[in-house]
């Protein structure tokens, strides 16, 4: 199957990986040649580490590099039998790409957002075929987590969804459908928790670390929920509570001021080097 995947950031170059892995051609778009570069060696990178570790066989590495094609025209992507979409969480930015999509692939093609909390039924709504318009939420590093929240929008078709799940299955992750309400599962359940742990730092409760230190011994939490938040990113947090809180109209989904305070001074985690850690 020939696949295109828009947007090559941390969640794009795994989605990527994971299907040229597979044996899928992929189309891996982005706006800028650097960002492609980058995607491309950490895809090596990923790759590399999987062979190291026998989970690859000899030669398995450079036919996964071949299947992937770098672009920086969408045009590319017009010829795929399924797009997943993993660019910024901007509804409008979103909406407006898949109109586009709708004009350049074939009215059979299915189209597929890897959005963390944004409705899939208004992205639907922005094409002709929103029966063909599903969610495909992979998790964070793609290659080696096994879940995919598969999300079915207001008109998403069953033959569609029964092709994702499928899809989904053959590429060794296991999908769970789930409708579209905002933050559909996942995020609905693990935003607040995050919230409520940054506002317990906000308040003085604890520091960062005992409140990880707590969710880790006590709730058997690999992560604590703070470090999970460096990790995905802070703004990245602030948006799906934004749209929790703009989707479902309750104060329990406030994003805390602290939360707010960190990403206005671009403490944003991980990425930035400065979170609720220093990396």
């Amino acid at each position: 199957m020939k696949v295109a995947v828009l947007g090559a950031g941390t969640m794009g170059n795994g989605i990527a990986q994971v299907f040229a892995q597979h044996g899928h051609s992929v189309v891996l778009r982005d706006l800028e040649p650097a960002i492609l570069e980058r995607a491309l060696a950490t895809i090596d990178k990923s790759l590399a580490k999987l062979a190291e570790k026998g989970k690859l066989g000899p030669g398995d590495k450079e036919a996964a590099l071949r299947r992937i094609q770098a672009a920086t025209d969408l045009a590319d992507a017009a010829g795929a039998e399924l797009v997943v979409e993993a660019v910024v969480e901007k509804l409008e930015l979103k909406a407006a790409l898949f109109a586009e999509l709708d004009r350049l692939t074939a009215p059979e093609a299915i189209l597929a957002s890897n959005t963390s909390s944004i409705s899939i039924t208004r992205l639907g709504a922005a094409t002709r075929r929103p029966d063909k318009v599903i969610g495909m939420h992979f998790m964070n590093p793609v290659p080696l987590m096994p879940l995919v929240e598969v999300i079915r929008g207001q008109a998403s078709s069953d033959e569609t969804t029964r092709r994702v799940v499928e899809l989904a299955r053959a590429l060794g992750k296991t999908p769970v459908e789930v409708n579209d309400y905002p933050g559909f599962v996942s995020n609905r359940v693990l935003m607040p928790m995050i919230n409520e742990a940054i506002f317990a730092v906000y308040e003085g409760v604890a520091t960062p670390e005992a409140v990880d230190q707590v969710m880790k011994l006590g709730m058997n939490h690999p992560m604590g929920p703070l470090t999970l938040a460096d990790f995905i990113g802070l703004d990245v947090c602030l948006a799906i509570l934004d749209v929790l809180h703009d989707g479902f109209g309750d104060p329990k989904y406030r994003a805390c001021p602290l939360l707010k305070r960190m990403v206005d001074a671009g403490w944003l985690g991980r990425k930035s080097g400065r979170g609720f850690y220093k990396y």
